[in-house]
């Protein structure tokens, strides 16, 4: 199945690719680079954030195959299924091919470490970010689709990587997934606004279509306040660092007033939240 292209605009790859949206896959790794006190093994960490990117790139690409399909999104000039000349099931297959590449890494980082183990509650949160995109009611079309996303990214990809860098289940542990089940979830709602008329077409009962789009950016807003909180208490309960800790307080803070007080989009969620990490790291190495 595919939509008439010729009055579309050209696009290249890179820009479907949009490297700025697999911040939310990469950060995590960087905050248990930054929170975690018990000695860690890089070389299990970094290949493992290597395939919760993959991962994302598959199911960012069936999201996109499954749009188009449904009537969704077929305005997004950067959509994958552009880049692949209107063919959704090309865009399918490199979805697939992607998700397949990331599994096999992240088990292969397993196998190596001995952390089998880790698959037990890794591999349903696999399975419910490939059902957010699969069937004929994949659930982002229901409101099943927010608290998905705040599973697979919160307890999944942090939840994943503090344990594959060795840290303990505390109260750490936990600050840190529910800060990113919260992150995503924002970045998550700040993008539904645009969409609600294309949503609502098809049949996607998103927040946005829900409750609106005031209501939705103020989630938005209120959830990404809600991350910065739990990193800071997390970074001071979990930190020996106190330096690093205060530069990271200070960072938070005036993240979320900017982005709070301008309104919250992906580009400045994202922006912010880089910048946030980068000056956090950078204090760390001094």
């Amino acid at each position: 199945m595919g939509i008439a292209l010729t009055d579309s605009p050209t696009i290249r790859w890179w820009q479907a690719l949009n490297p700025a949206l697999y911040l939310v896959s990469i950060l995590p790794g960087v905050a248990v680079w930054l929170l975690a006190e018990l000695p860690f093994s890089h070389g299990a960490l970094w290949p493992a954030t290597l395939a919760v990117v993959l991962l994302q790139h598959g199911i960012n690409l069936l999201n996109d195959a499954k749009d188009w399909q449904l009537g969704a999104d077929t305005f997004k000039y950067d959509s994958w299924v552009r880049i692949h000349h209107g063919s959704v099931r090309t865009a399918f297959y490199h979805g697939l091919i992607s998700l397949f590449t990331g599994g096999a890494l992240g088990l292969l980082v397993l196998l190596l470490h001995g952390q089998l183990w880790i698959l037990g509650f890794a591999l349903p949160l696999v399975l419910l970010g490939v059902l957010y995109n699969a069937g004929r009611r994949p659930l982002s079309y229901t409101a099943a689709g927010e608290w998905a996303t705040a599973l697979c990214y919160g307890p999944g990809v942090f939840g994943g990587l503090w344990f594959v860098a060795g840290q303990p289940f505390d109260g750490t542990a936990l600050s840190g997934m529910a800060a990113f089940a919260a992150f995503a979830t924002a970045l998550l709602f700040s993008h539904q606004p645009p969409q609600i008329d294309s949503d609502r077409q098809a049949g996607k009962h998103s927040f946005a279509v829900r409750h609106g789009a005031i209501t939705t950016y103020r989630v938005a807003g209120g959830l990404l306040s809600a991350t910065w909180l739990l990193l800071v208490a997390a970074c001071w309960v979990g930190s020996g660092d106190r330096f690093t800790a205060i530069i990271f307080t200070l960072a938070a803070g005036l993240a979320a007033l900017w982005v709070v007080r301008v309104g919250p989009n992906p580009k400045r969620i994202m922006l912010s939240a880089a910048l946030v990490f980068l000056l956090s790291a950078v204090t760390t190495t001094l």
